[in-house]
């Protein structure tokens, strides 16, 4: 199943997508579930898919503004240098446990959307990745049993600031400017994904390939990510797990590469689909 946040008559909702056709769930589901985050929350996504089945589609994709996966998420928790590869190519050393930042939500847009580049810098980067939704809340996650916490999967466009970022050792700045990253274009659900199924992920900047990788060439697996994070914080149904990028970032080409106003950049993830963005150049 495929499920989407979206604008409708500006009014926040969400919805089951079926090709190009759409089901607003807002009015099917009432104030049980008022959002796509509460829905997985409280466990409805099979009793919306079911709901679902006698209404008829009211919306088309094709024409619909979306919202980030998850507009409202408590944490967004991304996993860097989790490629050999990417580890290899910044030539930083290989830990024993993952790296660690967070992003705030405005610095995300949904799929469609253009992606900003601020006038503070001409170096905004691409990342592919692959984005984890939790479904189920807990604290210290066994590996074994992350599974059972993931609600879905969707793509990620952790779109990096790259000189801010490195202005210090830590990456917080270069990682949040507004409007910088892409999610979306919606959340497959985890029955449609099996655990430890193989996922392949392609970064292309206007139709030309520039990252390849399958969630076999991790270092940190999910389920090592899922353990480790939830042992020093609650995860939280709606909350975010950014898994990493491949190796070949624009930063670290010869010659290097950063996105430009009017550029197109997709991540497509084979078994969820395609997230596509423009870059626009920011107006002050």
């Amino acid at each position: 199943m495929k499920l989407i946040s979206f604008l409708n008559a500006g009014q926040a909702s969400y919805g089951i997508v079926n090709g190009d056709d759409v089901i607003d769930l807002m009015p099917i589901m009432g104030a049980q579930a008022p959002d796509l985050k509460t829905l997985i929350a409280k466990n409805l996504q099979g009793a919306a898919a079911q709901a679902a089945q006698t209404a008829k589609p009211s919306l088309k994709f094709s024409q619909l503004t979306l919202l980030p996966v998850i507009p409202n998420p408590g944490k967004i928790i991304c996993v860097g240098l989790n490629y050999t590869e990417h580890v290899r190519e910044t030539g930083r050393d290989f830990t024993e446990s993952p790296a660690l930042f967070v992003r705030f939500p405005e610095s995300q847009v949904a799929h469609g959307q253009d992606i900003i580049r601020p006038p503070e810098s001409v170096r905004l980067d691409y990342e592919g990745e692959i984005a984890v939704v939790i479904g189920k809340g807990g604290r210290r996650i066994s590996e074994a049993d992350s599974w059972n916490h993931i609600a879905g999967y969707s793509c990620y466009n952790d779109g990096s600031i790259r000189d801010y970022q490195n202005h210090t050792t830590q990456w917080t700045a270069g990682k949040n400017f507004n409007q910088t990253g892409g999610f979306g274009p919606w959340l497959v659900t985890s029955d449609d994904i099996k655990p430890n199924q193989v996922l392949t992920l392609t970064t292309r900047l206007n139709g030309v390939e520039l990252q390849r990788a399958t969630t076999e060439m991790m270092i940190f697996s999910i389920p090592r990510q899922i353990a480790y994070i939830s042992t020093f914080t609650d995860l939280n149904p709606g909350d975010v797990i950014v898994t990493g990028t491949p190796g070949g970032v624009g930063n670290k080409r010869t010659p290097q590469l950063f996105m430009k106003h009017g550029d197109v950049v997709e991540i497509e993830i084979d078994a969820v689909g395609i997230l596509r963005n423009g870059i626009r150049d920011e107006k002050i």
